[in-house]
C-alpha cells in the first residue's frame, strides 16, 4: 500500500510541475517573452512591447509612469506567495519581504535575489530618486527609498500593475 501512495504522490508532483511550467511559459497573456523560469536578459524594443502589453501596463512599465496611489491591486494585499514582473515573468519579491506602509503602493524591504532588479538614477519631476527596473526586461517597477524596515532599511515602492502574484501552494 505504501508503494501505491508513493507512486500516486509522484504522479501528482509530475502533473503539478507540468502545470507550473505551462503557466510560467505564458501566464495571463499572449506575451511570448513571459517566463517564470527563463532568466535570460531580454532586449526587446518598446515598439514590440507596445504590441504585446495592454495600454496601462505599457505606460507604467515601459514609459515609467506611476499608477494612482492607494488603488493598486497589491497595495493592501496580504497573501503569501511570490511577486513576478508583469511584463516578463521574472521573480522579483517574496511576500515575506512585503510590509505595510501608508505610501499608497505595495512595498518590500528586499528583492528575491540580487539580480531580480537593477537600479537607475531618476531625475524626473525635479527630484533625485533611484528607479527600480526588472533585472530581466528592464521594465519600470517603481522606486527605492531609505525609509524601510530592518534588516535592510530599504523601501522598494512598487507599482501593482507592474507585478503578477502567485500564491504559495500548501503542500500537505
Amino acid at each position: 500500500m505504501r508503494l501505491f501512495y508513493k507512486i500516486l504522490w509522484g504522479l501528482i508532483l509530475i502533473i503539478s510541475s507540468c502545470n507550473t511550467i505551462a503557466q510560467s511559459q505564458n501566464f495571463k497573456t499572449k506575451n511570448p517573452y513571459y517566463s517564470r523560469i527563463d532568466t535570460k536578459i531580454l532586449d526587446v524594443p518598446n515598439s514590440e512591447w507596445k504590441k504585446i502589453l495592454n495600454r496601462e501596463l505599457y505606460q507604467v512599465a515601459r514609459q515609467a509612469a506611476t499608477e494612482t496611489a492607494f488603488v493598486g491591486k497589491y497595495y493592501e494585499f496580504d497573501e503569501k506567495g511570490t511577486y513576478y514582473c508583469a511584463v516578463c515573468g521574472n521573480p522579483l519579491f517574496l511576500s515575506t519581504a512585503k510590509f505595510e506602509t501608508t505610501c499608497g503602493w505595495p512595498s518590500f524591504y528586499k528583492p528575491l535575489r540580487k539580480n531580480s532588479v537593477t537600479y537607475k538614477e531618476d531625475n524626473s519631476y525635479n527630484m533625485i530618486r533611484i528607479e527600480v527596473l526588472c533585472g530581466r526586461c528592464n521594465s519600470h517597477l517603481g522606486h527605492i527609498f531609505d525609509d524601510g524596515p530592518e534588516p535592510t532599511g530599504k523601501r522598494f515602492c512598487m507599482n501593482s500593475i507592474s507585478l503578477d502574484f502567485e500564491p504559495l501552494q500548501n503542500k500537505t
